[in-house]
């Protein structure tokens, strides 16, 4: 089965800073070397990485930026056949700080431009398989059918219905009421520590089992940086314990986690075996630098997973 990728690809261009800067304040920055990333774009690399069949869709302009990250996409295996084209949007950048152990990510703004989908591209995501994307983006999805347009919530809905199941990214933005339409009947919803508290207004998993059963979702986890992961059926929770580590930079590995975990269960693994898989990728990329840092085949992933386990023991 395909799994769809449908988000952002951009120019992550990197600096490095002693300290980030308060208001009115000033500082001195190192440049790094810029590299391809964006963060569905990463989940999407790493999925194929690890040997998943991988389509990508964006919304990108008609600029040399914009070929040179379909084609750095195309050569990490990622399909590229259903992708967007608008020659009136802003070429997509990240600027990325790394400062103290974290990064700092700003972004420019792309718009809020409707994307319109082929009907090649409908008919190829009205096949059983996994969507992983972002509210931001799905907000935006449109395409035209033989009864009139389908769009955004209503869109998803058909997908579903074709066994198309959406995994969504929500980081840090967590969501609102009004975003549920789009999440109900999701088979994943991801957050990190913050998302999940700006989401519920609380940081107990344990408290949401209600919101999960009125909504329909399948699985909710939260990312919990070095502590590992932790994900909730409606009935339980599971934990899997993170890695005693040196971080070199924490970019993309929440998208490691999210391709990783996508590949684990369209391999039919049960949720736990998933889970741990997940956790150990993303842990083995804040080791490398780069935002494409977690891409590993599953032999690479197994073998730093058993030597770092076992150094935590």
């Amino acid at each position: 089965m395909t799994a769809f990728f449908i988000g952002d690809v951009a120019l992550d261009e990197y600096y490095t800073a002693d300290r980030w800067p308060g208001r009115a304040d000033k500082g001195m920055i190192k440049e790094l070397p810029a590299e391809a990333g964006g963060s569905i774009a990463n989940a999407a690399v790493v999925h194929a990485g690890l040997g998943g069949d991988t389509q990508f869709i964006s919304l990108l302009n008609d600029s040399p930026l914009s070929e040179r990250l379909i084609a750095d996409l195309r050569q990490n295996g990622v399909g590229v056949d259903h992708m967007l084209i608008d020659p009136a949007i802003p070429e997509s950048r990240n600027f990325i700080f790394l400062v103290e152990g974290e990064h700092i990510v700003l972004t420019v703004e792309m718009g809020e431009q409707p994307m319109w989908l082929s009907g090649a591209s409908l008919r190829a995501l009205r096949q059983p398989g996994y969507l992983y994307t972002t509210l931001y983006r799905v907000r935006r999805l449109h395409a035209k059918t033989q009864n009139g347009v389908l769009k955004q919530a209503d869109l998803l809905r058909d997908l579903h219905s074709n066994g198309r199941r959406a995994i969504f990214d929500l980081d840090v933005g967590g969501c609102t009421p009004e975003d549920m339409p789009y999440l109900t009947g999701a088979a994943v919803v991801i957050f990190n520590q913050i998302g999940f508290h700006t989401a519920f207004g609380h940081d107990d998993i344990n408290l949401i089992g209600d919101w999960m059963r009125e909504h329909q979702i399948d699985r909710v986890v939260r990312t919990l940086a070095a502590d590992g992961a932790e994900a909730r059926n409606h009935e339980t929770v599971l934990h899997v314990p993170g890695f005693t580590l040196n971080v070199v930079d924490v970019t993309g590995a929440g998208d490691t986690f999210g391709g990783t975990l996508t590949w684990c269960l369209s391999q039919d693994q049960s949720f736990e075996e998933a889970l741990d898989f997940a956790v150990a990728a993303a842990s083995r990329a804040v080791t490398i630098h780069g935002p494409r840092a977690g891409k590993a085949t599953p032999e690479d992933v197994l073998a730093w997973r058993r030597r770092h386990r076992h150094q935590d023991r």
